[in-house]
């Protein structure tokens, strides 16, 4: 009779359902549990997610199993936990987050007969990706959001979302924020949404331009704060250097406003700055069909621009840049002022 009556083994989707199930009552039932009532099914809830966590994972004995994963996935994704779990993320505890936030980012991997369907939820349920991005103006939920939304810009329809909708300009303030970790955090989602997929990029750029990079201009440019002048600068020079975006570059390396910026960019103390700037203003030089006003600033500036490049040199030797500022100087030297 021995081991008669032993439970079953839960399978993948058991426990997706039981989480379910409490996210459900969670989110229901908020303030009318009592609190030692409440505290045990946060606890059952906690473990759940730990249990969900370790079947993507896999832990220190075994491996991930592709078909527990893709069942798992399929139920994640059938009703709305996805959903559930990101409402209820700010009720869970610290562990409990990290574990959910892990759960997050890897269904957006995880493929069911092919296909990703992470992305087919999202672009049916875009309301979530405002709920992510609006974190970040919550500070503790901001670092687990910002991980959650940078693996769902994985998908080219959740990007193209984003970029389209009004929360693409929020990321401008969020980037500003005091906190330097969720600053950070806000940056990289940015650079993420930016670089990623290049034709949906290439094409919000080009029917953005203008207060885009108004925006890029005034708010990350011209930044008072050190790192976010150095992160903007490095960025501005993967988009530009991207020839995808090579209309938005000759557009952009047309504009005296932006020269002058980066002008000022290049006076800056920071080597590395410097060295940023550097690969951006390099492109107003080359360009073979400069407008006249940026032909005139150059010259005028002349004497300063070959001065700084004579001593401008970086840390530890580079080929490529020592070419690219010979070719920069020559050019400077070689310009006529047009009438």
């Amino acid at each position: 009779m021995k081991g008669l009556f032993k439970s079953k083994p839960r399978t993948p989707v058991d426990i997706v359902r039981q989480t379910r199930d409490i996210l459900i009552f969670a989110d229901q039932s908020s303030t009318s549990l009592s609190d030692s009532k409440r505290e045990e099914k946060m606890a059952e809830l906690a473990k759940n997610i730990r249990e969900l966590k370790s079947i993507l994972y896999g832990n220190s004995e075994s491996e991930p199993v592709s078909e527990a994963c893709a069942q798992l996935t399929q139920e994640f994704f059938r009703e709305n936990t996805l959903r559930l779990l990101i409402v209820c993320l700010p009720q869970l505890n610290l562990e409990a987050r990290k574990d959910a936030t892990q759960i997050v980012a890897n269904l957006q991997r995880q493929q069911v007969n092919s296909r990703l369907i992470a992305s087919d939820y999202l672009e049916k349920n875009t309301d979530l990706l405002d709920i992510l991005i609006a974190g970040y103006a919550n500070t503790d939920m901001a670092l687990h959001y910002g991980v959650m939304l940078r693996e769902c810009i994985r998908h080219q329809t959740v990007a193209r979302y984003v970029l389209e909708s009004p929360n693409v300009k929020k990321l401008f303030d969020y980037i500003q924020l005091p906190y330097f970790d969720i600053s950070a955090d806000a940056a990289a989602t940015f650079k993420e949404l930016l670089t990623r997929h290049k034709s949906t990029v290439a094409e919000f750029l080009s029917k953005n331009y203008d207060w885009f990079f108004g925006e890029f201009n005034s708010k990350l440019l011209e930044s008072t704060n050190y790192i976010t002048r150095r992160q903007a600068v490095k960025l501005l020079g993967d988009i530009l250097l991207d020839r995808s975006n090579a209309v938005v570059m000759t557009r952009y390396v047309s504009s005296r406003d932006n020269l002058r910026i980066l002008m000022n960019l290049l006076r800056e103390s920071s080597k590395s700055i410097q060295v940023e700037a550097f690969h951006v203003f390099k492109l107003f030089v080359a360009n073979q069909n400069k407008p006249p006003d940026i032909i005139s600033i150059l010259v005028a500036n002349r004497s300063k621009l070959l001065r700084l490049f004579a001593d401008f040199k970086i840390d530890k030797e580079d080929e490529q840049f020592e070419a690219d500022k010979a070719q920069v100087v020559r050019e400077i030297a070689s310009l006529e002022p047009r009438e």
